[in-house]
């Protein structure tokens, strides 16, 4: 009987190996992509031919010849197309990365709250996210532009909070920070010193440990930072105070109309989904965490902070991902209240100049590159804070 290590080796056909089928399978859909991309293209040139229009990016250089009502740098109705989209850019960016960070707080607030042993915060809680989780962003950006800020009162009526923040029409007059010429110094000496300190502890004080030198550098940077404030010639920072003058506020930082309902209504949609993120995230912590937590004697506190909060962290952290995700997607809404963003400079550009192809690739970047940036952070976050197995 001929034994089984003296059989060749058999192989089955070429046609009948999953390890080739799959390789061919995989090329044939490449090759079908490319392909419907290619005949796309191919009609879209010659629809263009027949228009007689080419494609190209050099009308960015042209003079825009339109204003943009708000921006976080200077811009000029003469300058370039490029110039304004840079400008759309920045607000863009401006208003998501507000809107992520007040979005996050509220969520975290609601998902907690809908967690309380307290019936009423509960129960108000649910009800806010229920309501905002189940109409369309767009409606609830419009109620805040026309139904909120357009029936404040105007600018010499304002309402005031503390005598520093001022609410009108206009939007949002907020106390802004007046460097001088003394932040730097007062900055890097606490900085460096706190360098050296931590240093010197190292190299003189093995024997303490990591928090402990840390107190001490915080001690150290805390007293210095002090001191050079103190005996600065001139304040380092000022509290930039809006002041009501005849028409308008003078100083301050000016959140308009506009930007405060797209801020409210991105805020509102998204920070009620963060909110269910939330609470499922911590729903899905074992509960028999609570109880070894208990069992060796952490008290409620320390348990929701040492050990429940850093595993709900590792669950809500994809979701938190899709959430800014669709934030920064849904900011394009802002065309419906006059918001300079990125999508409404864009369209202002299409209707001048008509070319919309170029304009449409250039948006699907822009909001694809912000995107992938934000996922890949995320992403980054999400690797150090899951649990490794050992």
């Amino acid at each position: 009987m001929t034994a089984l290590s003296d059989q060749p080796h058999l192989r089955p056909p070429w046609w009948r190996d999953e390890r080739i089928l799959k390789i061919l399978l995989q090329a044939t859909f490449v090759v079908a992509v490319l392909l419907v991309f290619g005949i796309l293209t191919q009609n879209l040139l010659a629809s263009l031919r027949r228009l007689g229009i080419s494609l190209g990016f050099r009308f960015l250089g042209n003079s825009a010849n339109f204003g943009i009502t708000e921006g976080l740098i200077p811009y000029d109705p003469s300058e370039s197309y490029l110039k304004a989209l840079l400008v759309g850019a920045l607000n863009t960016l401006w208003l998501s990365a507000v809107s992520i960070v007040l979005a996050t707080a509220m969520g975290f607030v609601l998902g907690i709250a809908r967690l309380s042993s307290n019936w009423l915060a509960r129960q108000l809680a649910a009800v806010i996210t229920e309501i905002f989780r189940n109409v369309p962003v767009l409606l609830i950006v419009i109620f805040w532009y026309q139904g909120v800020i357009l029936t404040l009162p105007g600018v010499r009526n304002s309402l005031s909070i503390g005598g520093l923040v001022f609410i009108n029409q206009r939007g949002v007059k907020l106390p802004g920070l007046d460097p001088s010429g003394w932040l730097v110094p007062t900055l890097a000496l606490p900085i460096g010193a706190g360098w050296g300190i931590h240093r010197l502890l190292v190299a003189r004080r093995p024997e303490l440990g990591s928090g402990q030198r840390n107190l001490w550098v915080a001690v150290g940077v805390a007293l210095l930072a002090v001191a050079c404030w103190v005996l600065s010639p001139e304040p380092p920072l000022r509290l930039d105070v809006p002041v009501l003058e005849r028409f308008n506020f003078r100083g301050g930082i000016q959140l308009s109309a506009e930007f405060t309902a797209m801020m409210l209504g991105l805020v509102t949609y998204t920070g009620c989904y963060i909110a269910e993120v939330v609470r499922g995230s911590f729903l899905a912590v074992p509960r028999g965490q609570w109880e070894a937590a208990r069992a060796i004697g952490l008290s409620e506190l320390q348990t929701f902070r040492l050990v429940i909060v850093p595993q709900a962290l590792r669950i809500m952290i994809p979701s938190l991902n899709t959430q800014y995700l669709t934030l920064i997607k849904n900011s394009s809404l802002a065309i419906a209240v006059g918001f300079s963003d990125l999508f409404n400079i864009s369209s202002t550009i299409i209707n001048q100049s008509g070319r919309s192809v170029e304009m449409f690739a250039i948006l699907m970047a822009a909001y694809l590159g912000i995107n992938l940036v934000v996922s890949y952070s995320m992403n980054w976050l999400n690797a150090r804070v899951k649990l490794v197995e050992r």
